[in-house]
């Protein structure tokens, strides 16, 4: 392949855009003199004049003109081309909007094995619904149904749960009527309580116990020792495994109520890795709680 020199294409593609040598080589940072120069070298490169040379400054030719289209068009190519190979060499990132309850009793202690299989993806979380927070590729949300792009992850079922220090202060429980005398709390309102009661046709006075507007809060007051609470036993499932926190009856409220993977319909490569690990990291979750014993 035969092409003239570079550095004389790239010379001429500025100043036949400014139509000026000085205003090219302001732009590539060189004399108005070297910018001639390079373009007489192509010019006797190519055997034909580009400029027309006046005393008030120079004009293309009808060959400039051409060729000046033909080398802006290549050099944009070559430009734009560059441009994609080094966004490509940039570490991907692939942004996850989720609960808080989510991030810190499930994603967080899992994110290293991520992160040991992907470590060229970068995972950036944040809060679903936070203000600050800029569009996200995944949203782990929570409730009943979702949109038809959801899946769900896992049950969002609760149970009586408690620290085994509470019990020995407290206790025994042995039965759920025997949950009336007992410090409740709560995860935002008291209607979970009361809803769990009612299944079983007790009534719960209200006004009992304190209300947590934040459940990461909530399960620092149970692990205190501070009372019992309505918490999804999946999403705790290591906390009950190493003894710090304890189902004391095994029905359930929320059963219709699952924590739900929100997709959209066209997702990053990288995003989609991420959105198999989280559904395969669930599933493993729910089939060892399934398989224990409260």
């Amino acid at each position: 392949m035969k092409l003239p020199p570079l550095a004389t294409l790239r010379a001429f593609e500025a100043a036949a855009r400014r139509t000026s040598f000085s205003l090219a080589g302001q732009e590539l940072g060189m004399t108005a003199a070297a910018v001639s120069q390079h373009v007489r070298n192509l010019e006797a490169w190519l055997g034909v004049a580009l400029f027309e040379r006046h005393a008030r400054g120079v004009r293309l030719t009808p060959a400039g003109k051409e060729f000046g289209t033909t080398v802006s068009t290549a050099l944009k190519q070559i430009a734009s081309g560059a441009e994609r190979i080094s966004r490509g060499r940039e570490r991907p990132v692939v942004h996850l909007a989720s609960l808080p309850s989510v991030v810190t009793y499930f994603l967080t202690p899992r994110l290293p094995r991520f992160r040991a299989l992907h470590p060229d993806i970068q995972v950036s979380i944040s809060y679903s619904g936070a203000q600050h927070a800029g569009p996200a590729d995944l949203t782990i949300g929570h409730g009943i149904s979702f949109a038809d792009n959801a899946v769900p992850l896992f049950s969002a079922e609760t149970r009586p749960t408690c620290a085994p220090g509470y019990i020995a202060k407290s206790g025994p429980f042995s039965d759920e009527a025997s949950l009336l005398r007992a410090e409740l709390l709560h995860d935002d309102t008291e209607t979970a309580w009361q809803s769990w009661f009612a299944a079983a046709d007790l009534s719960l006075s209200y006004g009992a116990g304190p209300i947590f507007a934040d459940f990461n809060l909530l399960v620092t007051a149970l692990k205190a020792g501070q009372g019992i609470g309505l918490c999804p036993t999946v999403l705790l499932r290591e906390e009950i495994a190493r003894g710090q926190l304890t189902v004391l009856f095994d029905r359930a409220s929320d059963a219709d109520k699952y924590y739900w993977l929100i997709r959209p319909e066209e997702m990053t490569a990288p995003a989609k890795i991420l959105a198999d690990w989280l559904m395969a990291e669930a599933h493993a979750s729910q089939s060892h709680y399934s398989a224990a014993t409260i």
